[in-house]
């Protein structure tokens, strides 16, 4: 199942903003992170229409065969879905791309063929 908590007070750190999307003029930001819930998901599907990019975020469950010699299934249980218009979707992008290349930097690369990780002894 899903966990989900709920940190405590509001903070305040200045945003990025990937792609040079900076505004012209100093605003402050504060963020109130007092109704933020935090949700765990090992899978994801995208899809989109024509204005909106959405993004379904859940969990792979193994459903085991319920006889001997029969038919196990993977469930994808949604659990969130985040709409987006377009310029979000690509800001989001960019900013995991980053984030992404920095982690690959400092610990290695991510492997992404489980059946290359089992071999090299990685995380699955």
């Amino acid at each position: 199942m899903a966990a989900k908590s709920s940190p405590g007070a509001p903070s305040e750190r200045t945003p990025e903003i990937p792609g040079g999307d900076v505004p012209q003029e100093q605003i402050r930001v504060r963020l109130e992170e007092q109704k933020l819930e935090t949700t765990y998901a090992n899978a994801f599907r995208t899809n989109s229409l024509t204005d909106e990019v959405l993004l379904d975020f859940g969990l792979n469950l193994f459903n085991p065969p319920s006889q001997q010699g029969g038919q196990g299934e993977i469930v994808f249980q949604v659990n969130e879905r985040i709409i987006m218009n377009f310029y979000l979707a690509k800001r989001l992008a960019l900013a995991l791309a980053q984030l992404i290349r920095r982690h690959e930097e400092q610990f290695g690369e991510l492997e992404l063929d489980v059946a290359k990780r089992r071999k090299a002894g990685g995380q699955v």
